[in-house]
């Protein structure tokens, strides 16, 4: 046998170029949108049967219901007007609060978090007002700011602040020690070190929290527009339970679910933007 040809022989198999991530992420994601559509598919329409043939769609409502209201509110309005007023008042109230808070909580969990004499001396009144039943300052706002928008704003704000100033008090307390004093040795200013070491650790921390503080800004723009309010759509939510519109309800709770789900796509997207920085792997373990 020739060389060349020994050689050819000797030669391994040409491996298969492995699978395309690309395609298999593309499946992934196919089957789990199509899992979650057939779970509600099959929740929807179990409760349309169930509402037609066994339980009161007078209390329960169900989805065809629901649907129609939904599209009277679209198309024609309801009973305290157009439903993109309704959903205007009550996002402004929420994304008021929302950045109110956000900001408030980064800034002083920020600075307790970096001070232990502060921390030390806030900490019993922190507490004592994150006790307080939320509820409770929703109807004294009311009393306070009156039935405008300025009462929904305080209540978004405190269920907000509490939310982003916890993480934001740990993500400063986790910081490397090390790191802080790496660069204190190097010369580095107070304010140097809070501003690209501190900031940039518990950016983590901070944009975490930020995921449920837009929900819970939103339940307190509700929750005030409940307490009293002259628009918005915890209006119209109390509105139908008093004329036992349970329809009416679900519809509300329904665009305010998107609203909310709207709100994290937007803060998701954030977050990516802000942590290109981190591992592709680590920012991917975080996510739900």
């Amino acid at each position: 046998m020739s060389p060349e040809a020994s050689a050819v022989l000797a030669a391994p198999a040409p491996v298969r170029a492995p699978v395309s991530v690309a395609s298999a992420v593309r499946r992934r994601r196919m089957k789990i949108w199509s899992i979650r559509l057939a779970l509600v598919v099959l929740w929807l329409g179990s409760w349309e049967v169930s509402a037609t043939y066994w339980i009161d769609p007078f209390f329960y409502s169900k989805p065809s219901s629901v649907w129609q209201r939904l599209v009277d509110w679209f198309s024609s309005g309801t009973s305290q007007g157009s439903i993109w007023e309704q959903m205007s008042v009550t996002l402004q109230e929420a994304a008021a609060g929302f950045v109110l808070g956000a900001l408030a909580g980064v800034v002083l969990g920020i600075l307790l978090g970096r001070s232990h004499l502060l921390s030390d001396i806030c900490a019993p009144f922190i507490k004592a007002a994150n006790a307080v039943p939320r509820i409770v300052l929703a109807a004294l706002f009311v009393l306070w700011f009156g039935l405008g928008m300025s009462s929904k704003i305080a209540t978004a704000f405190v269920l907000v602040f509490f939310a982003v100033f916890f993480n934001a008090f740990q993500g400063a307390r986790e910081v490397d020690r090390n790191l802080v004093n790496n660069a204190r040795i190097l010369g580095a200013s107070r304010f140097q070190v809070l501003t690209t070491i501190v900031v940039p650790s518990a950016t983590s921390w901070i944009l975490a929290s930020l995921h449920s503080a837009f929900g819970f800004a939103l339940i307190g723009a509700v929750v005030g527009e409940f307490t009293g309010a002259d628009r918005g759509l915890g209006l119209l939510i109390d509105r139908s339970r008093s004329t036992f519109d349970s329809a009416g309800i679900y519809a509300g709770m329904i665009v305010i679910t998107v609203i909310a789900l709207l709100a994290e796509w937007l803060i998701t997207a954030l977050e990516k933007r802000l942590l290109k920085w981190r591992p592709p792997a680590a920012s991917a373990e975080a996510q739900i």
